[in-house]
């Protein structure tokens, strides 16, 4: 878009040539679409806007209208393609995302298209102009810097658009307008058959037996031992009992 509005509106379609005889470099000359300038050693600049619409030439006519529409077509791309891309929230969980995602790129692909024929017809009427045999010297242009960021803003905005629509069209044959989850494993589902063993806690009536009836001097140190010794079973059979490879 940023391409297409800078080949659009400055003057730099095609420079002076200097070949042959016309080797005074003091005074270059510009040409574009809206305007012709002179740019002189000195530092001065001069331009002169084209004062008739219906005079100018078919081609500069067509060339005008195209580079317009494509400007205006990559607005409108950017706008539809921020709502219907998955890193937004707009419209999100609505089964129309990836339409006007899709929509976004068709129209990335027509702004493309439409900024590319002007430039590309430009290039070789330079390119033809310039060989030319009975054409002066000082009627010889060369490539303007605009027609090169012409041609790879409109290229770049085709291929843009039409990874847009690929992308939209597999979001469409996978799941109908929902956000694409990232490849986390299924935590909801079932998991196959388990073959754990279910956790039973350890009960030993004995030893409570022992802890109501024995005294709390010296035999408690005794009584305790086999009490820490069960605990510490009961916590490796349940640590036993969990599948280390499922969810916790």
């Amino acid at each position: 878009m940023l391409g297409t509005f800078v080949a659009t509106l400055l003057p730099y379609w095609e420079t002076s040539a200097h070949v042959g005889p016309n080797i005074v470099t003091a005074v270059v000359s510009m040409k574009g679409l809206w305007m012709e300038c002179v740019y002189q050693s000195t530092g001065a600049f001069q331009c002169e806007t084209y004062n008739t619409l219906l005079g100018l030439t078919t081609d500069l006519q067509a060339a005008r209208a195209m580079m317009v529409i494509s400007s205006i077509f990559s607005v409108m791309a950017c706008a539809v393609s921020t709502v219907g891309m998955q890193c937004t929230v707009c419209m999100d969980g609505s089964s129309v995302k990836s339409k006007v995602a899709g929509v976004g790129g068709s129209l990335f692909l027509l702004a493309g298209l439409l900024s590319f024929i002007p430039v590309s017809w430009k290039t070789h009427e330079v390119v033809q102009t310039f060989y030319m045999q009975n054409m002066p010297a000082s009627l010889k242009f060369e490539i303007g810097d605009c027609l090169y960021v012409g041609l790879a803003s409109s290229l770049l905005s085709m291929l843009g658009g039409g990874l847009l629509s690929a992308s939209c069209c597999d979001d469409l044959d996978g799941s109908r307008g929902t956000r694409r989850h990232y490849p986390y494993p299924d935590r909801t589902g079932p998991r196959g058959p388990s073959h754990l063993m279910p956790y039973h806690p350890a009960t030993n009536p004995n030893l409570a037996n022992k802890n109501q009836t024995l005294s709390l001097t010296s035999t408690s140190t005794h009584s305790t031992m086999p009490a820490q010794d069960s605990r510490k079973s009961a916590r490796q059979n349940t640590a036993a009992g969990y599948d280390v490879t499922g969810y916790v």
